[in-house]
This record gives structure tokens, C-alpha cells and sequence, in this order.
């Protein structure tokens, strides 16, 4: 982004009637162009918010850190540099650069480093915070020749890896990762001139760094590949199964690397599918090769026949109940990914082209961010055997022999509700991608979830689903406020994994039990995907509503089928 380019974003905002985002920025350094750029780049990631970034005293990046004013703030940015930790390993400041100095340097570094890390551990557990290690070189400090790495110089990285190492372990700290070339990040001119250390490309590869881990995109969660010349290389219906390879020895390895890759997804919960044109006999038996590197068993659907691979992405998309904006698809055709784009728009189509080895380096890397996850949580495991499950369930309730309440009532399905959902990430990261059942389809920032349950009135729950079938984990989350004559529920989404089981007649049996109150208000609003919960709604109010509603308990036990369900109950 042009510095220009950045100004003109920030004045696009700034009369917007829109609610603050305010994000503290704390250097050490004149930090003029990393506060626009940063205000820039965050405004490009909120259209419901308008952007603010707030500095602190110039070169006072300690003191700083114990004055930020927490309860304003969405978020905080640390850029961390050398001279913070000691002014003599800067530009700035004449300290001496002698063997002698070096020993008082590292023990000042180690001192200012605990300092920050002890401001860090003041810092509200619910303020997001992202921090940059120091970017820019040390100065000419050591008496070896450049490229010998001193002892003097593994000692002061080691006690800033220390930090680093500390920091990863915090659940609101997020650090940045080294990015950029570093011929191309120090303006030793605008250094000394003005203490503005960074290029202006730096600072913007930086400010975006910080806008992306501030506000993370919503990760992908389900990719459909194509096999021939994709997964493997070759032909299988041509060569054989035993004749397609992705190894070293056939010069295929992008092809066994795309498989590792995709296997590594598969087990951190994401949902892989095959949508190919081919014999489903001989792609079986190249599933069954002891060489291949990702098993038949992380896979489902497959679509493997001669039809349009646009019928088998819209299948894919219909078992994994999935919009297709949440998925890729990746083909080594250019024909074949205009075709299922131009029938899902929003699906991401990227081409693999086993040939073009730089393109398939640059891909492994894309793929990974698409489906990147700051943290992991046990249902991110449970989705594609949940996913299974899904698919037995239905398949089972459609049988002809059975009816659908018996299919339930045989279904034996559990269901926990737990009342301290506000501290469970699963939560938040449910009502931030939920759309189909989704009360008004508010999504919240950390501390904005979390600040919302401050009152004393307020509450959260999520519910927890498993039946014979196996478990679906986290399903459902509910969240609102308690008053005299009623509960209002502001927040309340379903995963669609749990469509059908009656689950959201659970989720109001819950509350009415719970907090015994006559009647439940929901701040309802109509979105353009949120067609399942306005059908709820409409069962018991005889039409779809148009704004918040209520349900009374009386019309809850009037219209609510039968329910099945074993009722687990976990308090605060």
C-alpha cells in the first residue's frame, strides 16, 4: 500500500457515524508512519467499525507499556527494537560499541526484557495484544567480521528468543513473524533525521501484519481437490494406479508434498473432499498404494465418476452443509475451475500446475493461510467424523422403514449444556462463522465477547451434542441478559451439523428452566443466509418475523414437539 493510498482510507472513515475500533500502537520510535499505515490496514478489515490507533510518548516504550489505557482499547501493537532494550544499540544515541560496553548492554537487555514482560503479564487476559520482535539489524557492535555470528550476538537473540518463547504461551498474545527482506526495512536517513526507523514498505508489510492478526480472517474450512495431475501425478485411468507417483524418484514430489499438506489439514479439522472425473475403481485401488501420503480415510465426500465436476462441488457443498465462500477447490485445469466458478461464484479456485515449481511452493503456503488457526480446540478434531456421523444420521432418518420420531427416539442423543460458555474459544469462533441459524448475524472481537458478560445480569451457554451416530462436539451458542420478566437472548447460533435433531428446542427448554422466567425475547434480525432460524421462529409465531421477537413459555410448551434428548447440566 502507497502512503497516499493509506491517508486517503483513513479520510474515507473519518466522519463515518460508525462504532470506534481503538487500538493502542506502542513503539519506542517515532511511530507517524506505522500508525497510519496500521489505521489504514484495519480499516480495510472492518467496514462496521471505524478504525482509530492511539500512540504513546515518544521513546518511552516501557513506560508506555504500564500506561495503556486497557478499558478504551480493542487491541494493542507492540513494535519491539533494539534500542528499546538498550539505547546503545541504536543510531541515535553515543554509548560506546567496545568489548567493554557489550557485557553491560546484555545485562541492561536482560533487565528491560523482564521489564516488559512483567508489563505484559499487567495487561488484561482479554486484551489482544500483538507483538513484533526486533525487525532491523544490530548495529556494527561486534568485533567479528559480518558474517561470523559473535558470541556477544547469540547472547542478546537469545535473551529476546526467551521473551519470545514466554509470549507464545500467553492465550492474548499473538507475535509476528519475521517478514519482508531486511536490506529493505531500515531508513538509516529517516533514522537519524527524524527516529523514524522503518521504510515506508516495512511499515506497511508490518502495519498489515498487525491488522491481520488483530483481525484474523475467517480461516476456509473445507477443500475439494482433483486427483489426475493434482493429488498424483499422471493419468491413473491411462497409466495405471501403480504408475502415478509424487515422489523424488519420479521427479513428482510437489504432488506428494500437496498430499502431506493436505493431510496436515485433515487432522487439524478440515474438511477434505475429491471431486474428480474417473474410474472410482482404479482411484481406489491407487488409495490403497502403502505409499501414498494421504489415507482414504480422511476424505469424504468423493466424487469419482465422468459427470461435471460443478454437480460434484455443488454435492460436496450440500453434504458438508457448507456456502461455498468457506471452501476451495483446486484443479490443475484452467477449464474445469471456470466451469465450477462460473457455477459458485464464491468458491476460491486455484489451479495446480505440477510443472511450475516456484507456483506450487507459493501454493502450499497460500493453502496453509486460508486455513490457518491461531488455536486449536478439541472439536476441530471431531469435524469430519462428525461430519460422518452427519451423513449416517441422515441417511438413516430417510430410511422408508423408519419414521422420523422414531428414528429419534432411537437415536440416543445426548446433549450438555454448559453455563460458563464465555470462557470456552469454541464459542466466540461458532457465533463468528455461523450464518444459516444465526439470531442477527453480530460477529464480536475477543474483548467485545468477553466484556459483553460483565454485567451481573448477563449469561452464556453452549450446548454439546452426541448421539449413536458419534459426537458433533460444540453445536449451538446462546448468550443475553436476565431480567424480572424475561430473559433476552442477544446472541444465539447452531452449527448446521445439528440441523434436525431438535437441539434448538432444547436450547429455549433450557433457558426457561433455568432462569423460570414467563417469556424469552430474541433481538432478532433478518439476514440475507439466516433462512433456518427465521423458519423456527415462524413454527411458533405463524409467520417470519421482521425484528426482535418473543416467545412465551407458554407458547414454548404449546408448540414444541416431543424431545428425546438426554439433559446434561454443567454450572459456573
Amino acid at each position: 500500500m502507497q502512503f497516499t493510498e493509506a491517508i486517503r482510507i483513513i479520510r474515507e472513515f473519518s466522519s463515518a457515524n460508525l462504532p470506534l475500533l481503538q487500538v493502542q500502537l506502542v513503539t519506542g520510535f517515532n511511530s507517524l508512519h506505522l500508525q497510519t499505515f496500521l489505521q489504514a490496514n484495519l480499516q480495510l478489515r472492518t467496514s462496521t467499525k471505524r478504525a482509530t490507533v492511539m500512540t504513546n510518548i515518544y521513546g518511552d516504550l516501557t513506560g508506555s507499556l504500564k500506561r495503556i489505557p486497557t478499558p478504551l482499547l480493542d487491541g494493542c501493537a507492540i513494535a519491539l527494537e533494539w534500542p528499546d532494550l538498550d539505547p546503545r544499540l541504536g543510531f541515535r544515541r553515543l554509548g560506546g560499541w567496545g568489548p567493554k560496553e557489550l557485557a553491560d548492554v546484555i545485562r541492561d537487555v536482560q533487565t528491560r526484557l523482564l521489564e516488559i514482560e512483567d508489563s505484559l503479564t499487567n495487561l488484561p487476559a482479554n486484551l489482544p495484544v500483538v507483538l513484533s520482535l526486533p525487525t532491523l539489524d544490530l548495529p556494527p557492535v561486534f568485533h567479528t567480521p559480518a558474517h561470523q555470528l559473535s558470541e556477544a550476538e547469540v547472547q542478546l537473540r537469545q535473551v529476546v528468543n526467551e521473551l519470545s518463547f514466554w509470549a507464545s504461551g500467553r492465550p492474548n498474545i499473538k507475535l509476528v513473524h519475521p517478514m519482508g527482506d531486511p536490506q529493505h526495512r531500515f531508513d538509516f536517513k529517516g533514522e537519524l533525521i527524524a527516529g523514524l526507523p522503518y521504510t515506508l514498505l516495512h511499515a506497511d508489510q508490518l502495519a498489515r501484519s498487525f491488522a491481520q492478526l488483530l483481525l484474523p480472517s475467517v480461516p476456509k474450512k473445507g477443500l475439494i481437490t482433483d486427483l489426475d495431475d493434482t493429488l498424483w501425478a499422471g493419468i491413473a485411468g491411462e497409466v495405471g494406479p501403480s504408475a502415478v507417483s509424487w515422489d523424488l524418484d519420479n521427479q513428482t514430489q510437489l504432488h506428494g508434498l500437496y498430499q502431506q499438506l493436505l493431510r496436515a489439514l485433515a487432522d487439524q479439522g478440515i474438511l477434505l473432499a475429491v471431486a474428480s472425473k474417473n474410474d472410482p475403481q482404479i482411484v481406489a485401488a491407487v488409495f490403497q498404494r502403502p505409499d501414498i501420503a494421504l489415507p482414504r480415510d480422511r476424505i469424504f465426500p468423493v466424487e469419482v465418476h465422468w459427470g461435471t465436476k460443478a454437480d460434484s462441488v455443488t454435492r460436496i457443498l450440500e453434504t458438508w452443509n457448507l456456502h461455498a465462500d468457506s471452501v476451495v477447490f483446486v484443479d490443475d485445469s484452467l477449464s474445469e475451475l471456470a466451469e465450477v466458478k462460473a457455477a459458485h461464484p464464491d468458491l476460491d479456485c486455484i489451479r495446480f500446475d505440477g510443472q511450475d515449481y516456484e507456483e506450487v511452493h507459493r501454493l502450499l503456503y497460500r493453502l496453509r493461510d486460508l486455513f490457518a488457526k491461531s488455536t486449536m480446540t478439541e472439536e476441530d478434531g471431531l469435524r469430519r467424523e462428525s461430519l460422518r456421523s452427519s451423513a449416517a444420521f441422515r441417511q438413516a432418518e430417510v430410511s422408508p422403514r423408519v419414521s422420523h420420531e422414531s428414528f429419534l427416539q432411537s437415536s440416543e442423543a445426548k446433549i450438555t449444556f454448559d453455563f460458563a460458555a464465555a470462557r470456552n474459544p469454541r464459542s466466540l469462533e461458532l457465533v463468528n462463522k455461523t450464518n444459516q441459524f444465526n439470531l442477527n448475524g453480530t460477529r464480536y472481537g475477543e474483548v467485545e465477547w468477553r466484556d459483553s458478560f460483565k454485567s451481573a445480569d448477563s449469561f452464556a451457554v453452549n450446548a454439546s451434542y452426541c448421539d449413536k451416530y458419534g459426537p458433533l462436539g460444540v453445536v449451538a451458542v446462546f448468550a443475553g441478559q436476565v431480567r424480572d420478566e424475561a430473559v433476552t437472548v442477544s446472541t444465539w447460533v447452531m452449527s448446521c451439523r445439528a440441523f434436525g435433531r431438535r437441539i434448538e428446542y432444547q436450547c429455549l427448554k433450557a433457558i426457561l428452566d433455568r432462569f423460570s422466567v414467563p417469556e424469552i425475547v430474541f433481538q432478532f434480525s433478518p439476514t440475507p443466509r439466516n433462512a433456518y432460524l427465521q423458519k423456527f421462529a415462524e413454527s411458533f409465531l405463524g409467520e417470519i418475523p421482521t425484528g426482535p421477537f418473543r416467545i412465551s413459555r407458554a407458547l414454548f410448551l404449546d408448540q414444541c414437539p416431543k424431545l428425546y434428548h438426554e439433559v446434561q447440566l454443567h454450572h459456573e
